[in-house]
């Protein structure tokens, strides 16, 4: 028994509403391209700089944002823009024309790199592509290679790309995974009252699933961290957690 996984498992239970559980709309996007430029513009920002980033792109090229009933299954590939379709944009304006006016962003990837994140997400469609990835159905958990698919985007970007990727993965369907984001870190640090670092996340919150879901049936890794991560940005920051009696 991990007695850390219990404890956060004892304070979702008590204080998130796990039976109401959802996922943000950015887990139902109509494009695999979508998930990508959402994984790439949220590194270190406000969130909502990222949204506004997918939603330019989409009003600029005249798409789909969200697929219809926000359902878990992706739409039919014919409905679906390609990466390849993605990468045709960058060809036609340039990383330049595609800055200034398609994603209207000009940050940079943090640690003084200088790499514009408009970069990232060229070079992340590039080494998708070379891996034959264009579609939702590309990326079907078990017929991905993960680790190899890092070591690529991490070479060809010269960034570590680990929480980034975990994150793309997380909103093209793969309900196994947490990303170490932020929030997470800061709610499972206030939860268990000790440092914890974003090797240790992954495994922490599967284990907690486990204990949940016989109470929570539809809970996965990924539903129980988008509600940790909602719940630790709308806290108030003097707000102190509750204790949990939970067990």
């Amino acid at each position: 028994m991990n007695n850390d996984a219990l404890t956060i498992a004892s304070w979702c239970h008590s204080f998130l509403p796990l039976e109401s559980a959802y996922l943000g709309d950015e887990y139902y996007y109509q494009s695999l391209p979508l998930c990508l430029i959402d994984a790439v513009f949220s590194i270190r920002t406000q969130y909502k700089a990222a949204q506004n980033v997918v939603s330019r792109y989409c009003r600029h090229f005249e798409l789909r944002q969200f697929r219809e009933g926000r359902t878990s299954t992706p739409p039919p590939r014919e409905q679906q823009e390609s990466i390849s379709s993605f990468l045709t944009h960058y060809e036609e304006l340039g990383v330049g024309g595609m800055t200034e006016d398609v994603f209207n962003n000009r940050q940079q990837l943090p640690a003084g790199s200088g790499v514009l994140k408009s970069e990232l997400a060229m070079e992340f469609g590039y080494v998708l592509v070379d891996n034959d990835i264009q579609y939702f159905e590309d990326v079907t958990p078990g017929l991905v290679d993960k680790e190899k698919l890092e070591r690529e985007i991490q070479r060809a970007s010269r960034q570590k790309m680990h929480a980034l990727l975990k994150y793309f993965w997380m909103l093209a369907g793969h309900d196994d995974l947490a990303k170490p984001d932020q929030w997470v870190l800061e709610f499972l640090t206030l939860t268990l009252r000790r440092t914890v670092t974003a090797r240790e996340v992954q495994a922490l919150l599967t284990e907690a699933t486990d204990y949940l879901r016989p109470s929570f049936p539809q809970m996965t890794v990924r539903l129980l961290d988008h509600e940790i991560w909602k719940y630790q940005r709308d806290l108030p920051r003097t707000r102190a957690m509750p204790q949990s009696t939970w067990r």
